[in-house]
């Protein structure tokens, strides 16, 4: 890096600020950037949807004198008109932008509306995506895209390489239909009926179905199986991922998930549907095991497979740490150094567009 580092602003949907709200990369991001000693504006923690626009708004205005680079969070549905109004605010004020590029339902949301999605992301210096599935679902559309991996503090992950395990099974994330508590919850019940002894930990933050997860898990006499612990802040999911032996994630939508990445971080063997970005995570049979979207049956059986095959047991759980090694902040730093050297270096030349493509 320079020696005078640039000041940032980072805008978006940072309500992890707030307890019992789940922290995002934009967050993690700021915290560490900060720590590296560069001057970062995070925007915005509100929980009012208006409000935070507004603060994100007043913020990029107030400040745009003394920001060098705009980066902004870049989500579908609602997220993205926030996206729209951060990053046009900054193209009119004559900052360079970073737009990054987030959630697995961004890809079909551009479909949706290509028009818009390529107008905004026009703006941006650069486009920047986690996952090789982001990059590759988005250029379809012109746009050169940058992958730098998602975040994580590597080293509150204490490694616990595993090899004969029990059937102490994980789930965590919303209790929403896009992430399909209720295939957990099948899966558990088929890996019962052959391991008596399996419990199933549900952890994550209500959207609407939690109180119908709990009811299912009694109508199919699992229900003393299954533990709700809710929102699980950093010290109680490394408790939680400690205390288990297997991680659970019944996605129907996905791009890189971050609480994947955890769980390889911690030695636990993935067993993931096989939608959106997760071929790209994982490598079935090396890194995790994939199964088919919604089939509870295929992923019992991937249960049943680990807890009666130690060889494949200690691959996942040793080739799982190393993946999530990729995204240990030592290495995702240097991708987001080298990005900012560039932008201050070509800050003094007119900007560049994002595509050669025209509007239709």
């Amino acid at each position: 890096m320079n020696n005078a580092k640039p000041s940032l602003c980072i805008a978006g949907n940072l309500i992890g600020r707030n307890r019992g709200h789940v922290t995002t990369q934009g967050l993690i991001l700021a915290d560490r950037l900060v720590e590296e000693g560069f001057g970062v504006l995070a925007v915005s923690s509100k929980l009012n949807r208006l409000r935070r626009l507004l603060d994100i708004v007043w913020t990029i205005a107030r400040n745009c004198r003394k920001t060098d680079v705009l980066i902004v969070e870049v989500y579908s549905g609602l997220g993205f008109f926030l996206a729209d109004v951060a990053s046009f605010l900054g193209k009119l004020l004559g900052i360079p932008s970073i737009l990054v590029l987030h959630g697995g339902n961004l890809p079909d949301f551009a479909e949706k509306y290509p028009r818009w999605v390529k107008r905004v992301l026009r703006r941006a210096y650069t486009l920047v995506a986690p996952s090789s599935f982001m990059a590759e679902r988005m250029s379809q559309y012109g746009f050169e895209v940058r992958v730098i991996p998602n975040v994580i503090d590597l080293e509150n992950y204490g490694r616990r390489l595993r090899r004969a395990i029990s059937p102490k099974l994980i789930w965590m994330r919303s209790f929403h239909p896009i992430y399909n508590p209720q295939m957990a919850l099948d899966a558990f019940a088929a890996v019962r009926r052959e391991l008596p002894d399996a419990t199933l930990v549900m952890a994550g933050v209500d959207k609407g179905l939690e109180a119908a997860v709990k009811d299912s898990a009694r109508r199919m006499g699992i229900g003393d199986a299954v533990r709700f612990p809710g929102f699980l802040d950093e010290s109680a999911k490394i408790k939680e991922f400690s205390g288990a032996d297997i991680y659970l994630n019944t996605n129907r939508i996905d791009n890189m998930p971050v609480s994947v990445v955890e769980a390889c971080a911690m030695g636990l063997p993935v067993i993931a549907t096989d939608v959106g970005g997760l071929s790209h995570l994982i490598t079935h049979g090396e890194t995790g095991l994939l199964v088919s979207d919604g089939d509870a049956a295929e992923m019992a059986d991937a249960v049943l497979a680990l807890v009666g095959g130690p060889d494949l047991v200690e691959r996942l759980s040793a080739n799982g740490r190393l993946l999530a090694e990729r995204s240990a902040w030592a290495t995702v730093r240097q991708s987001w150094e080298e990005l900012f050297d560039q932008i201050v270096a070509r800050k003094s030349e007119p900007a560049q567009p994002s595509s050669s493509l025209v509007e239709l």
